[in-house]
């Protein structure tokens, strides 16, 4: 697992929050928002939980093309030989000068999914049950000054 050393990880979260995401299902791109139900998604995949995951860019520094496809391409391995079934997804900021490919992964374990993206250096997943809306899952500790902010959990210790 690699270590992630993020300088202010309030920040990352709130940009996070902010960003655009999209899952792309029979070729129809759909909007995700954190904070806000998928009820669109959720009709096309039931299941009964979701995850947004990425491999590119780890730790939040940016990499080459070359390095982060070749991360996405040990991702989908490790999917595949887990058998997990997934989506294409991407995230991106909302002036869309940035943008990163990932996957949608459905009803796979919380504690997996987590494991799964520190193994890729990433800082944060999307999460969400059915019918509940879209939460931004930070896998760093929790700044000492971060208030509550809605529909954001930290899960690092």
């Amino acid at each position: 697992m690699r270590e992630i050393q993020i300088v202010d990880a309030a920040e990352l979260a709130a940009l996070y929050a902010a960003a655009a995401y999209a899952v792309v299902v029979d070729g129809d791109a759909i909007a995700l928002r954190v904070g806000e139900p998928t009820p669109d998604l959720e009709a096309y995949l039931p299941a009964d939980t979701y995850v947004v995951i990425s491999a590119w860019n780890p730790a939040s520094e940016p990499r080459s093309d070359a390095a982060n496809e070749a991360a996405d391409a040990a991702l989908v391995a490790r999917l595949n030989a887990a058998g997990i079934a997934r989506q294409p997804a991407w995230g991106s900021a909302p002036d869309g000068q940035w943008r990163e490919p990932g996957w949608l992964l459905t009803d796979i374990d919380q504690a997996a999914a987590d494991r799964l993206a520190l193994d890729f250096g990433q800082a944060a997943v999307l999460c969400w049950r059915r019918g509940q809306p879209v939460r931004l899952r930070m896998l760093l500790a929790p700044p000492a000054a971060v208030g509550a902010a809605a529909h954001v959990d930290w899960a690092g210790a």
